[in-house]
């Protein structure tokens, strides 16, 4: 027997797997990588020696308006450590500099005062001017031409107007821009719906490049960088973090190429080859990643790599905050069938993308690929309408799995935390 730990929400499951069932366990080196220092000291470590760019607060010195973008409540940037320093350093350059944090929500709800206190501290939150970016605030958006893919760029005006742009942030595979962080600031970050809506049409998330681990060829990524290097996007801090949501690398300096050490590090760390099984248990690497169904599809796509086509995923995801968009609920409950959905948003132009689309494009790709049972708190019939088989322990699943199977000799791969791993064929 192999006892295996999987985080759920905020706390963490076990499961003890027959050694002649588990024939894999897909994890990345990350979890065994030991860090050259603490994480406050790897974080100001980058910053005293940032990549491709002078210190922070070299560039802090004469510019007036100075914005640092900063990742919002659906992410696990620890912003408590970030945020300091930066605003230590640009002071530090310009002690009289008119400084905004601006919260990069993209078209995720607004990020509460609560959620702001838990993410930078009470201290931050009452003394530093914060703005909670809203992707449909109309007044708020400024036009910097059209994207490599035809979208109008269109950002948050606190951004355009301001002397220095900086951005914090944590780079992570990414199921179809190839990895979180740097440029992605921008673009989907303090962007207006409508260009994250072209960036994120059927067409490129289609594109074989729009996956997991690359960039090269990637159309979306194409469209981020074009956007972040328009806005003038000047330098970043970015981490590293483990399962266990600590810094274990961090970055810092010119956007593209401080981002690019930071994806090259994470590729020597991430790399795992599929081991192709009936079965497949994937996470969402726990709170806050799977407070949804909507971010939880990321997890589900560590899965598809590597499960057997008509297999099974087993997907462990709290979603305590449910679904996670309107959109995406009714464009998964609506239809029953999910090959009229799926042709219908390929038939979709560029410009005609909807809000949520390929999210559900992708889920409805894995569902095309593998049946999906969700281990979750939602309601069993909510799970049911969006297609996937409700269970609420890592048991119930599988034995539902090896009835959906018609057979009890099956083979498991398991992905503790699915967003942390790159699998390839």
């Amino acid at each position: 027997m192999k006892e295996i730990v999987f985080p759920y929400g905020q706390e963490h499951v076990r499961h003890n797997f027959e050694d002649h069932e588990l024939i894999g366990v897909l994890t990345s080196k990350i979890e065994t990588y030991q860090p050259k220092g603490s994480e406050c000291e790897l974080i100001r470590g980058a910053m005293e020696h940032p990549v491709g760019s002078p210190r922070l607060c070299e560039l802090a010195k004469g510019k007036e308006k100075i914005v640092i973008i900063a990742s919002d409540h659906t992410r696990p940037v620890p912003s408590k450590l970030i945020i300091p320093p930066m605003l230590e350093e640009i002071r530090q350059g310009n002690p009289n500099a008119d400084i905004t944090i601006l919260i990069a929500t993209g078209c995720h709800r607004g990020t509460t005062k609560d959620e702001l206190i838990s993410k930078f501290g009470e201290e931050i939150v009452e003394n530093e001017k914060i703005y909670v970016h809203d992707c449909d605030e109309r007044e708020k958006l400024v036009n910097l031409g059209t994207l490599p893919s035809g979208g109008e760029c269109e950002i948050n005006s606190i951004a355009t107007e301001a002397d220095l742009l900086v951005a914090e942030g944590f780079i992570e595979p990414h199921f179809f821009a190839g990895f979180s962080g740097g440029r992605k600031s921008v673009l989907p970050g303090i962007a207006g719906r409508k260009t994250v809506l072209a960036n994120h049409c059927s067409e490129f998330i289609a594109n074989e490049f729009a996956r997991t681990g690359i960039l090269e060829g990637n159309p979306i990524h194409a469209d981020m960088l074009w956007a972040a290097k328009t806005a003038r996007l000047a330098y970043i801090v970015n981490v590293v973090l483990n399962a266990e949501k600590q810094v274990i690398y961090a970055v810092a300096g010119d956007m593209e190429q401080a981002h690019k050490q930071g994806t090259d590090f994470l590729l020597s760390q991430c790399g795992v080859s599929a081991t192709p099984a009936d079965i497949v248990i994937s996470t969402n690497g726990g709170y806050p990643l799977d407070q949804n169904v909507y971010q939880a599809v990321k997890g589900m796509t560590a899965a598809e790599a590597t499960v057997k086509q008509d297999g099974v995923i087993i997907m462990l995801a709290a979603s305590d905050d449910g679904v996670g968009g309107e959109h995406f609920y009714h464009q998964l409950a609506d239809e029953p069938d999910i090959e009229k959905t799926m042709e219908s948003f390929l038939c979709r132009k560029r410009n005609e993308t909807v809000p949520d689309q390929w999210q559900t494009q992708i889920l409805l790709r894995v569902l095309q690929r593998a049946r999906v049972i969700y281990v979750s708190e939602l309601d069993d019939d909510l799970a049911e309408k969006l297609h996937m088989i409700p269970a609420h322990s890592i048991d119930e699943a599988i034995e539902k799995a090896k009835k959906l199977l018609g057979k009890d000799d099956t083979s498991i791969v398991v992905i503790p935390d699915g967003v942390a791993v790159m699998v390839t064929e």
